[in-house]
């Protein structure tokens, strides 16, 4: 066994000692709340709720015990940050949005008690070297790089004890206490994200079920050498530990610096996957954290991790979207309006200026695939644009409807790889991946 473990915190694995640490953060959110009254009462201003309430130093208060908890408590506060961040201040949604990248690991005693349920207590024994310092820790479980007796490097996640046993009542504690501590605006509908929150949450936190869709993906991808994905281990794989074949690389988004041609591949490999995951294989790996991928230097290879929170789109779902690309490609707002609705973005009953920003939505999100020639996303301000055209719309008094969980996930996930090829400073022609795809 190689390598001494960073110091770490236990998990808490019962409901009650869960519960117990959300009151704690209920308790320090409300003494914070009392301090900056206290405060601006000090500088002669009269103190507003929700101003006390919405404070740099209360967010600061969620995420660290939030990635303390890990799992559904920081799953969900993730999901926010993400769904909800254009609607936060901005030093808010940034420390909100820690909660993608940032968990405090288990410490050593932990992960030898769940090695030790899943594997039985002789399992050192199958490894040559086993690192108990985590490589890294996220919000269902820590992953550990080893070598097994016969040679191979493998990458181990293994989950948080307690984990799927607090589903459910995570997602409604944690759900409740954003809403009460001000964090999240009062207008916000979370309820639908939640509720399916709690379904993607249980098929994530079971790793036989993710060992399947790595599996899966490998399959689809044989023959496109462009990509690599990591082989199960199959032996040494059970719902609580996921072990599979260690995939080397460097972080995707630390090729800012390369040639303009090679951010422009990796980019168009990229998005070019999500429009087969949606048009070809209708699966798709919805968590867009860069964390999620990798770059091979040597071999040029996009490496994909972590299959989680895939989901299966039904045939009928995907050929509504298509029928919207298509309707923005061609400026055919008619057919895109009968898709939307559809799909459920809005109904008979919605106004028609609602509709049709809704279907303005749509056409900026596609303006890529009607560039002619490479679509520059360094250059280009159309997260922005989405952004801002949203807002608008979620501010309209009579109109607030949340689409269906599987549109969310689809635009997290192309917004996602959106904003890679904007970091890299990308170049890609849209048109030509898609109309491979009609």
């Amino acid at each position: 066994m190689t390598k001494a473990p960073l110091p770490g915190t236990a998990v808490p694995a019962g409901r009650w000692s869960r519960m117990a640490r959300l009151g704690t953060l209920a308790t320090g959110v409300a003494g914070g709340m009392i301090a900056e009254g206290a405060r601006q009462l000090a500088q002669g201003k009269r103190p507003v709720l929700s101003n006390l309430l919405l404070t740099p130093a209360n967010a600061h208060r969620v995420a660290e015990q939030l990635s303390k908890l890990r799992g559904a408590a920081m799953k969900v506060g993730q999901l926010l940050s993400m769904d909800a961040g254009e609607l936060l201040p901005p030093e808010i949604a940034a420390i909100l949005a820690r909660l993608r990248s940032d968990a405090t690991p288990m410490p050593m005693s932990q992960v030898v008690a769940v090695l030790d349920a899943g594997w039985g207590e002789g399992w050192r024994h199958q490894f040559r070297q086993f690192s108990f310092t985590p490589f890294a820790a996220a919000s269902i479980g820590q992953v550990h790089f080893a070598q097994l007796k016969d040679g191979r490097d493998v990458a181990i996640k293994i989950q948080y004890p307690g984990v799927r046993q607090s589903i459910d009542s995570d997602v409604d504690n944690v759900a409740g206490l954003l809403r009460l501590s001000g964090l999240l605006p009062s207008t916000l509908d979370i309820a639908p994200l939640m509720a399916d929150a709690k379904l993607q949450l249980h098929e994530e936190a079971d790793y036989l079920c993710e060992g399947r869709y790595m599996t899966r993906y490998g399959d689809l991808l044989a023959g496109a050498t462009d990509y690599a994905v990591p082989a199960l281990v199959p032996e040494l794989t059970s719902a609580s530990v996921l072990t599979m074949t260690r995939m080397h690389g460097v972080p995707i988004e630390s090729m800012t610096a390369a040639p303009q041609e090679v951010r422009d591949r990796i980019a168009t490999l990229l998005i070019g996957l999500v429009l087969r995951e949606l048009f070809e294989f209708r699966l798709i790996q919805t968590d867009p954290n860069f964390a999620n991928y990798r770059y091979d230097t040597v071999t040029g290879q996009v490496i994909l991790l972590d299959f989680g929170a895939t989901r299966v789109y039904p045939e009928e779902l995907v050929a509504q979207f298509r029928i919207i690309v298509r309707g923005a490609i061609d400026g055919d707002m008619a057919a895109m309006d009968t898709a939307a609705c559809a799909i459920g973005y809005y109904d008979a009953k919605t106004a028609t200026r609602h509709r049709q920003a809704v279907l303005a939505m749509f056409a900026q999100a596609c303006e890529p695939l009607r560039s002619d020639g490479p679509y520059d996303f360094g250059q280009s301000d159309l997260a922005a644009r989405i952004r801002d055209a949203g807002l608008e719309l979620g501010r309209e008094p009579d109109f607030w409807h949340t689409p269906p969980a599987a549109a969310l996930f689809l635009h997290r996930k192309l917004g996602g790889v959106y904003l890679l090829a904007a970091r890299l400073q990308a170049r890609v022609d849209m048109a030509v991946l898609i109309r491979g795809l009609w």
